[in-house]
Parts: structure tokens; sequence; C-alpha cells
């Protein structure tokens, strides 16, 4: 959509007559500062970004390997579904322990 100057003109003398000719600086004083505030935010997001990066790799390698159990060799749907019920049912007495004690 492209806007000749008449219509740029039609436009800020709508406008002016529905916000007033007093009002116009502090609007534009008010839009200013809220730029402002977001160009900052702006920068503080990119900025923790940027940390985040250089601590993850470090982080990142420590924990997966110690966190997940080896895998095991192919095993059948039932091996799984056992191996399953065995770890839910051992999760099951660690909560039921945790909120005993």
């Amino acid at each position: 959509m492209n806007l000749g100057p008449w219509e740029i003109l039609i436009i800020a003398v709508v406008i002016v007559l529905l916000f007033g000719a007093r009002k116009m600086p502090a609007m534009a004083r008010s839009l200013g500062q809220s730029m402002r505030i977001l160009k900052a935010e702006t920068k503080g997001m990119r900025a923790d970004d940027e940390d985040d990066k250089a601590d993850k790799p470090a982080a990142a390698t420590a924990q997966p390997a110690a966190a997940l159990p080896a895998a095991k060799a192919e095993q059948t749907p039932e091996q799984l579904r056992a191996e399953l019920d065995e770890l839910q049912r051992k999760l099951n007495q660690q909560q039921a322990q945790k909120n005993a004690g």
C-alpha cells in the first residue's frame, strides 16, 4: 500500500483533530519513552541469551550422561513393559516414602 503525500497529510489532520494539538507533544514523548524501554529490554534479552549460550555447553555435557541409564540391547515389548512397570513401582515407593517422612 503506497501512501502519497496527500494521504499522509489527511491522516495527520485527522489525528490532530481527534487528539487535539495540545496532546500531541505528550503523546510523542510517551511514544519515545516506550521505544527506549523496548530497546533496552531487547538488549537485555539478547545479553541474557548470550550468557545462557556461554554457560550451557559446560552444563549440558556433564548431566545427560550421568542422568540417563545406559542403553540396553534390543528388548521385546513385554520386557520393556515389565521394566517400565518396575520403574513406576520404584517411583511410587519413593514418593510414598517422601510423603510419609
